[in-house]
């Protein structure tokens, strides 16, 4: 049972890691642009899954250790179960999905705006 739970609890974590890194990923491809990469795809599930209310694997598959564990499973996503009840106590509404699915696109564009500025620096000095 220990093993489950432990195994529950990984997942847990790199499901965080996977969020932070569709909102905060891009800010590593200004040290290095070789994360746009991997960077971009992560963005661009992030907000397909906001935006049509889809499921990351990650959830069934934490909810698989869970109750394997004797633990409770959960229902929903995520997002929905570990990050919605701090950042709004109400409840998550469609609206509230399109409108994290637009943050996480207007974060992100202004973050690679700055990269292309900063590539474009780059290669000016290069230049001269």
């Amino acid at each position: 049972m220990m093993v489950w739970r432990l195994l529950a609890d990984l997942t847990l974590v790199v499901h965080l890691l996977f969020v932070f890194f569709v909102l905060f990923g891009g800010l590593m491809c200004l040290r290095h642009s070789a994360w746009v990469g991997l960077h971009l795809p992560t963005v661009a599930w992030g907000i397909w899954v906001e935006w049509t209310g889809g499921r990351c694997p990650l959830t069934p598959m934490e909810n698989h250790f869970r109750v394997l564990a004797n633990d409770q499973g959960y229902s929903g996503g995520f997002v929905e179960h570990y990050l919605i009840p701090v950042l709004y106590p109400g409840q998550w509404s469609v609206s509230m999905q399109w409108l994290a699915g637009g943050a996480v696109l207007a974060l992100n564009l202004m973050v690679y705006f700055f990269v292309a500025c900063k590539r474009r620096k780059c290669r000016s000095a290069v230049d001269e």
